[in-house]
């Protein structure tokens, strides 16, 4: 009944932009958006949440998943891992990395970070994991998840 009850109110609401003019595209877009405020990190069996930034690098790599990857140790601090796919990007600089900072380097290197510390490159945000955990210097295998 529920459903039914959505469906009606959704394609009234398409209805309505479409008379006032507004794109389905747009209100397609903030919906997906909205729906896509979390996605999952298992890593040895534990999973945590990634609350994740609103931007285009985003939205393809949600794309991409369930994505499981092996993860490269860096510097004692972060975890990465090129992905054969390019994707769209707007690095800033950060300043400071955050413990559970996810994040892409370049165009198509997957970072996480598991310490917090000063650095002058930049990256395109990709969310946060909180109450993530500080790892060892062994390489790991994550999956990501919807």
């Amino acid at each position: 009944m529920k459903k039914h009850i959505l469906w009606l109110f959704l394609s009234f609401t398409m209805l309505s932009c479409q008379n006032n003019k507004l794109s389905i595209n747009s209100i397609t877009k903030e919906s997906t958006e909205q729906m896509n405020d979390n996605i999952s990190l298992i890593l040895n069996s534990q999973t945590y949440q990634i609350k994740l930034e609103n931007n285009d690098t985003v939205n393809q790599l949600i794309s991409m998943l369930p994505l499981t990857i092996e993860m490269n140790e860096l510097n004692g601090n972060e975890k990465y891992c090129y992905l054969d796919t390019t994707l769209t990007v707007n690095p800033i600089k950060i300043k400071n990395i955050t413990k559970g900072d996810v994040m892409i380097y370049g165009t198509n290197c997957l970072v996480i970070f598991y310490k917090s510390f000063a650095t002058q490159y930049s990256y395109t945000k990709i969310g946060h994991i909180d109450n993530f955990v500080e790892l060892d210097n062994s390489n790991i295998k994550v999956t990501f998840t919807k």
